[in-house]
């Protein structure tokens, strides 16, 4: 009973599910539905996919029909052109019929004439029928664009029927052969046109284009078709290279030139080959050629550098060298256009040589330059020429001369042969004009005393000043070193290219201007070396003059000391000697002539020229100083026999100075002799009889040269920088013996051979030919005439 009550409280265990039974059931129908869910989702997918490939090829297809369709329209336009031209003649050949037909009725219907017009009617028939098929044999050869083929027909039928060639408008002609025929030949001119105006037609077959339409009688046209062609092509290459002009700054002027030229010589071959040598078309090329320099020089100068600079001289020379060659060539094809292109590059050249020389003038005159000389591209033979000068005194003044020579250089290396030969005049002319200016530099260097005082003072505002006299030999050597050995030297090449100028023209005319031209040249640069050699001179003599007090002051104060007794005439003392200005002269030169064996190494010449005209221009201011003979000529003056021949032994000094030194000079031996005869009559005039007051002429001379050894040997002046009165060979007793000179009768003028005259030995024509050999020794010279 216990058990059975059990049992109906608590069921059986077999009536429960278990959970783990539950979970596998229910979850084995989610995973199904999950995955058949993917399989739906994948096919959908799949569907989609196929969507998109079929709406893409459908699209594909679309615009392949639509392009198809394109294609038909134009080819249904063409047929419709076709068909157009169809019925154009089949309509020509319906008028032709209709009128064909008419003609016959009007002869059927006319019974009188017909046995008379039978064979007339038979031969115009066949004639309309010859005329019909010429014309439809040409519309066939149009319709095939078979345009050079039509041209021969067109062409033959022309010379077989010469009225055709006649114009008229066909516009006014309904119907006939000629009008049609005048037609088709438009259609064809037309043709013609269209194909020379395409772009990637051929040369080849633009020529024959270009021939055809010169034989349907549009010569005109054709050549102005060439002409356009050439102008595009020229322009897009030019246009093409201008960018790049900045980049080749010396040779774009070149390629541009040689861009244009081509052009011009293909377009003169090419005209004549088509059009043969007709002046017509001749006249046209030339004219076009002629626009083309004219835009060159405009090219040349728009896309040059800087004109100052050496880069705008070098192109435009490169450039006129290549035109000019260029024009050498096309003078053989009939076209002469080098005096346009010399007169076109004239202004321009011209405008860069005034700029690089002006450039130049800035350069060469700027003493106190901070570049380096040695910078400075000059060849060993230039730059050694001129270091020799820097060994003895400052380098400012070589450096100029250096700078001098490096600039011409550099200018000229520029020029090419063409160049030189049509422009090498002027640019001798602008280089001696740049050495004026140097020149006028180095004087401006030169300490010299002002004009209005009697002192040194500096006229002008210089950045270098030569004070020592080594500084004003080396600026001297420095001058002359430049315009004698260098700058001939640095020019050589514009002499030769004009020599050979004159060597290839015809007449000797053009030599001889052109050796006139060159000698000139020199002259000039001549001229202004004597310029700065005579600035010098001048102010160092007057340096020498005006700085000195005392005995040694050169006026007329010496010549008019009083003399006692005996001592009245020099030919009694036994110890005569040239007047104490002459002989610091003669010191002074003696200096100097040291100084420039040290500093003008290897110049002799330069130093005989300074010395010889040194020692003329003391002479020069001699003659010329009114003071001096003023003083002379003054009636209250008290003059004395021994000052006449003071006057005339200083006189025979200096001529043999200059003998002695080795440069001897006319000039001074005239300007002696002229100073004589003066000092001679103004004694004269007061009372002096020269004859019996003057001693032998042959006394002077000796007595001059014994007073040179007597000085080199006794005298230390010439050794010092100074000479002072003490460094001078002085007469005793000179200046303390006084006498009252007697009154003497008035003289006329000397005679020629009196004691007054100077030695008649030979003399150079000037100084500037001296002897540059040694000096003579002074024992020959005591053999020598006075």
């Amino acid at each position: 009973m216990e058990s059975s009550e059990d049992e109906d409280d608590f069921p059986a265990i077999e009536s429960v599910t278990p959970q783990a039974k539950i979970d596998s059931i229910y979850q084995s129908k989610t995973e199904k539905e999950i995955r058949k869910l993917c399989f739906d989702l994948l096919d959908l997918k799949d569907a989609v996919e196929n969507l998109c490939g079929n709406s893409r090829t459908k699209y594909l297809a679309f615009l392949r029909l639509s392009e198809e369709v394109v294609e038909t329209e134009h080819e249904l336009n063409e047929l419709r052109k076709h068909i157009s031209g169809q019925g154009i003649l089949v309509q020509d050949l319906m008028t032709g019929v209709c009128h064909e037909l008419d003609q016959w009725n009007s002869l059927l219907q006319d019974d009188k004439h017909v046995e008379n017009s039978n064979v007339d009617d038979t031969l115009s028939n066949e004639g309309q029928d010859y005329d019909v098929i010429f014309l439809e044999n040409i519309d066939v050869l149009l319709a095939e664009h078979k345009v050079f083929e039509a041209i021969e027909a067109l062409d033959a039928e022309e010379k077989s029927h010469p009225q055709l060639k006649i114009l008229v408008d066909a516009s006014s002609v309904e119907s006939g052969y000629k009008p049609a025929f005048l037609k088709r030949k438009e259609i064809l001119e037309n043709q013609l046109v269209g194909i020379i105006e395409q772009p990637m037609v051929g040369r080849s077959e633009k020529k024959k284009a270009l021939c055809g339409l010169l034989k349907l009688g549009k010569g005109s046209m054709a050549h102005q078709f060439l002409l356009q062609t050439y102008v595009s092509s020229l322009q897009k290459s030019i246009e093409e290279f201008l960018p790049l002009c900045s980049s080749y700054p010396e040779t774009y002027s070149a390629t541009l030139s040689n861009l244009i030229f081509s052009r011009i010589s293909l377009l003169a071959k090419e005209s004549a080959e088509i059009f043969g040598n007709n002046p017509i078309y001749s006249n046209k090329v030339i004219r076009w050629a002629e626009c083309e320099i004219e835009a060159l020089v405009r090219l040349v100068k728009e896309n040059a550098p800087l004109s100052e600079t050496v880069y705008a001289l070098r192109a435009a020379s490169i450039c006129i060298q290549a035109s000019l060659t260029h024009c050498s060539t096309l003078e053989s094809q009939g076209i002469k256009l080098s005096e346009l292109l010399l007169v076109l590059f004239k202004s321009y050249i011209e405008e860069i040589f005034e700029l690089n020389f002006r450039r130049a003038r800035k350069t060469v005159l700027t003493f106190d330059s901070t570049e380096d000389p040695e910078s400075l591209s000059l060849s060993p033979r230039f730059a050694y020429s001129l270091s020799s000068f820097a060994l003895s005194s400052g380098n400012s003044t070589i450096d100029s001369g250096m700078r001098f020579i490096f600039t011409v250089k550099e200018l000229v290396e520029q020029l090419t042969p063409q160049v030189i030969l049509h422009f090498g005049g002027n640019i001798l002319t602008r280089i001696s004009q740049l050495f004026d200016k140097y020149v006028d530099a180095l004087i401006k260097a030169l300490a010299g005393p002002s004009e209005d005082e009697n002192l040194l003072e500096l006229k002008e505002i210089s950045p270098f000043r030569a004070e020592t006299d080594a500084e004003q030999l080396a600026l001297l050597g420095t001058a002359f070193t430049v315009a004698e050995e260098l700058l001939p030297m640095v020019v050589s090449r514009i002499w030769s290219a004009l020599n050979e100028k004159g060597e290839v023209a015809t007449e000797n005319i053009g030599s001889t201007t052109n050796t006139t031209e060159l000698k000139d040249w020199r002259r000039h640069l001549q001229h202004s070396l004597d310029k700065l050699r005579d600035h010098f001179c001048r102010q160092y003599v007057l340096n020498f003059i005006y700085s000195r007090d005392g005995r040694t002051r050169l006026d007329a104060q010496i010549y008019l000391i009083e003399k006692k007794g005996d001592k009245e005439n020099l030919f009694w003392n036994s110890d005569p000697l040239p007047s104490l200005p002459f002989q610091a002269l003669f010191g002074k030169l003696q200096q100097l002539a040291t100084v420039a064996g040290d500093v003008l190494p290897g110049k002799e010449k330069i130093q005989k020229i300074l010395l010889a005209r040194l020692t003329e221009t003391v002479v020069m201011w001699l003659s010329n100083e009114q003071e001096f003979w003023g003083v002379l000529e003054d009636e209250s003056t008290r003059l004395q026999p021994i000052g006449l021949q003071q006057l005339i032994l200083d006189m025979h000094f200096t001529v043999e100075i200059a003998r002695y030194a080795g440069y001897p000079s006319r000039h001074i031996h005239q300007l002696a002799s002229a100073i004589i005869a003066r000092a001679i009559r103004t004694f004269a005039d007061r009372g002096i009889d020269p004859q019996s007051s003057l001693p032998e002429d042959e006394w002077f001379g000796e007595t001059a040269k014994n007073a040179i050894n007597k000085l080199l040997h006794g005298g230390s002046g010439s050794e010092t920088s100074e000479i002072d009165e003490d460094h001078l060979i002085i007469q005793e007793g000179e200046e303390e013996e006084e006498e009252e000179v007697e009154e003497g009768h008035m003289m006329s003028d000397s005679e020629e051979g009196s004691p007054s005259s100077l030695s008649s030995e030979d003399y150079s024509d000037s100084f500037a030919s001296a002897q540059t050999g040694e000096l003579e020794d002074p024992s020959d010279l005591s053999d020598q005439e006075g």
